[in-house]
């Protein structure tokens, strides 16, 4: 059985996240047991907020090398998609930089922010992240701020200007929106990280 932690960062919801896993038939569980976190097979870093809040909570409760450090496979959600970047424009904050990229407020021209609900997801070919889901899927967003696509991205969206709906470096995977919350596609992306990244 894969042993799957997500990571208490104090500012998530995080029940939701473990409850789309348990639906799934894994086993995660909510720690920031630093033992568990350097033990786990998989690692998740879900996020709900200001980037400044939750970079705060890692610090706070010693996560953040943890994360850094991290040689298993980590999956950041939404925030915790931004907080894999170098530094993030909400709040002015330097971040985990794990991923090359920076989180800044999106360019909406005129669509209203957040930027909230079902939209298309277009990713490159052959990703594990993304096996069997099919092209032009729908995931569900809630959120302001971005990455713009860069050679990290693995998957875009668009809302009044193209975005990173998914990035990826070395061990390290982030999506932006919340496959807790996006049905039978997100709960294929979360099987194929359990399965398929290795």
């Amino acid at each position: 059985m894969t042993n799957i932690i997500i990571i208490d960062t104090g500012c998530a919801n995080l029940s939701s996240v473990k409850f789309a896993f348990d639906r799934l038939g894994y086993r995660a569980e909510i720690s920031r047991d630093l033992d568990k976190i350097k033990s786990a097979d998989k690692l998740v870093l879900p996020g709900v907020g200001t980037a400044a809040a939750a970079m705060s909570q890692l610090q706070a409760r010693d996560l953040i090398e943890s994360v850094r450090h991290a040689e298993q496979p980590v999956l950041g959600i939404c925030l915790g998609m931004q907080l894999m970047t170098a530094y993030s424009a909400e709040g002015d904050v330097p971040t985990l930089n794990l991923i090359d990229g920076h989180t800044a407020l999106m360019p909406h021209h005129g669509l209203p922010l957040p930027h909230m609900g079902w939209n298309q997801v277009r990713y490159v070919a052959d990703h594990p992240l993304f096996a069997g889901i099919a092209q032009h899927s729908h995931f569900y967003f809630v959120h302001s701020y971005a990455v713009s696509p860069n050679a990290c991205t693995i998957a875009t969206s668009h809302y009044g200007t193209d975005f990173s709906a998914a990035i990826a470096q070395n061990n390290f995977y982030g999506v932006q929106f919340h496959p807790e919350r996006s049905g039978k596609n997100g709960a294929a992306l979360l099987r194929n990280f359990v399965e398929k990244v290795k």
